[in-house]
């Protein structure tokens, strides 16, 4: 087993634990209170998972960083492997008992994204992905769809903490993939999303200013299943907070028109 394959089986493991956290606590009584605005929630649970997953690589991978949502990681410059974590993404949704969310683990090497683990806990859905190597769920290889018609197409997207309180909203986006595609989904849970395209159930979806933890593990995953993510202008996702388009490849190019068309661009 070489490191990649270790740290995969790490990962998977305490995504396995976090969720099994997360579905014994669902639907019973939560601390909730609120980060940055009104609709950015964080509970208990939310910590004790980071709490859990950070520990356990803390203590198995001491020389490594770690960047996780509620802050308790850890910055060492030039650590070669860098943990990036959404220990409930979906907070919102399970808060209030929807049954859309999970957890969330990606892993860079020098950089560059190496692998991915997105644990469903309520469908036992296991994604994982290691750069090169396909990506799967629950251990069967997963594709794309192909799907090459925007007006057929099924997409999903989301809309930022801020969305009350800033103009640059979504909302024109929203609507217009409304009057264009077949149907679309807003479920609440980016990593979720991105796996739903990695494995065929969505052909594409955009959203605008995420964080680093939203990114992490399912922009690989999706890449892995074949498909393609850039920024809204075409560009490769940096591993930083950015806006994103994934897609099953063939309406990437749809997909990037209307959201360019849609801005107000020439």
């Amino acid at each position: 087993m070489n490191e990649h394959e270790r740290l995969l089986r790490l990962a998977t493991e305490l995504a396995r634990a976090a969720g099994k956290l997360q579905r014994e606590r669902y639907e019973t009584e939560l601390s909730v209170s609120t980060k940055s605005a009104p609709v950015d929630l964080v509970t208990e649970v939310d910590r004790a998972c980071e709490a859990l997953i950070v520990g356990a690589v803390m203590k198995e991978r001491p020389d490594d960083a770690i960047l996780a949502e509620e802050g308790s990681g850890r910055e060492l410059p030039g650590a070669a492997w860098r943990w990036i974590i959404d220990p409930l993404d979906g907070t919102v949704n399970y808060a209030h008992g929807y049954p859309r969310f999970c957890v969330s683990i990606g892993v860079e090497h020098l950089g560059r994204r190496a692998l991915g683990v997105i644990y469903d806990p309520l469908l036992d859905e296991l994604y994982v992905a290691l750069h090169g190597a396909g990506a799967f769920r629950n251990g069967q290889r997963i594709q794309v769809s192909d799907e090459d018609a925007l007006d057929r197409g099924l997409f999903a997207t989301g809309f930022a903490y801020d969305v009350q309180q800033s103009s640059e909203d979504n909302l024109d986006h929203f609507a217009a993939f409304v009057k264009t595609a077949r149907a679309v989904r807003r479920d609440g849970s980016a990593a979720l999303d991105l796996c739903y395209v990695a494995s065929g159930r969505l052909d594409g979806y955009w959203e605008l200013k995420l964080k680093p933890w939203d990114l992490a593990a399912g922009v690989l995953i999706v890449e892995e299943a074949g498909g393609r993510t850039s920024d809204l202008a075409g560009q490769p996702i940096p591993s930083g907070a950015s806006s994103i388009v994934a897609s099953n490849g063939h309406l990437h190019k749809s997909m990037l028109e209307l959201l360019h068309r849609r801005r107000g661009a020439p």
